[in-house]
């Protein structure tokens, strides 16, 4: 795909094509993927045909591309995932049993929580998180969890282009900043239907051995099911998995 001088545009061009798909896990259609990455048509059908030759991405039916096997390995590789995710399985696997609701390991990726795990089951409520994707900071427990212990720049910049994702969605920016303080002072956050309409959620965060926020940890139930219930089984899984973090 690269080679002689043209190698580090032919790479930077395929990078494009890759970050356009970011926050699709559905996928995209040509068209909307040369826009999105601001390529002409034919150089991203001629990429994106690579890609698709390498397994990177992968080209459904319908003519959608998305996110192909080797990409998707390969990101299983990357340092926070490896870590994060092995420490945090146990103790999420645990989680669900005890309670059989849906449990949410998730990061800061700038403006965006990104999901980098879920265990659920059969009984567990409809939720639109999947490992891999991004949702909002402000409408979901592990992402205010993660806002309300971000730097001021990010809360900043979530604050002034706050969206609604259903009727209950946080988006006076008061509010929210009050509802943030409350975070930190509980030590856990929560939603009501503020992500997806049936749903509510309690999550807590996962620290680092200097005490940083590196992740959250979360529960989501359907609204007749109390969440905050869950808080104290939360709270201990969410310490189990940084005393594992924290060994040598």
């Amino acid at each position: 795909m690269a080679g002689g001088s043209s190698g580090r545009s032919v790479v930077a061009r395929a990078l494009d094509v890759l970050t356009a798909l970011d926050g699709h896990p559905d996928g995209l259609p040509l068209a909307e993927l040369a826009r999105r990455s601001g390529l002409p048509l034919s150089t991203a059908h001629r990429l994106a045909g690579d890609l698709v030759a390498h397994q990177v991405l992968e080209r459904l039916p319908d003519r959608r591309y998305v996110v192909g096997r080797r990409l998707w390995r390969l990101g299983l590789l990357a340092r926070v995932q490896v870590e994060l995710r092995e420490a945090a399985l146990p103790f999420m696997q645990d989680l669900y049993e005890a309670t059989r609701e849906n449990v949410h390991l998730a990061v800061r990726d700038d403006t965006t929580a990104l999901y980098l795990e879920r265990i659920h089951g059969h009984g567990s409520v409809p939720v639109v998180s999947r490992a891999g994707g991004r949702l909002p900071l402000h409408a979901t427990g592990v992402g205010k969890v993660l806002l309300a212990h971000a730097p001021r720049d990010v809360v900043a910049r979530v604050v002034a282009a706050l969206e609604r994702c259903t009727p209950y969605t946080i988006t006076e920016p008061g509010r929210l900043l009050r509802e943030l303080a409350g975070v930190r002072r509980r030590g856990h956050a929560r939603t009501a239907q503020e992500m997806t309409l049936g749903s509510c959620s309690a999550a807590v965060p996962v620290r680092a051995a200097d005490g940083a926020v590196v992740a959250a940890l979360g529960l989501v139930v359907a609204t007749h099911r109390d969440p905050e219930r869950h808080v104290t089984a939360l709270r201990v899984a969410a310490g189990g998995i940084s005393r594992v973090l924290a060994r040598p």
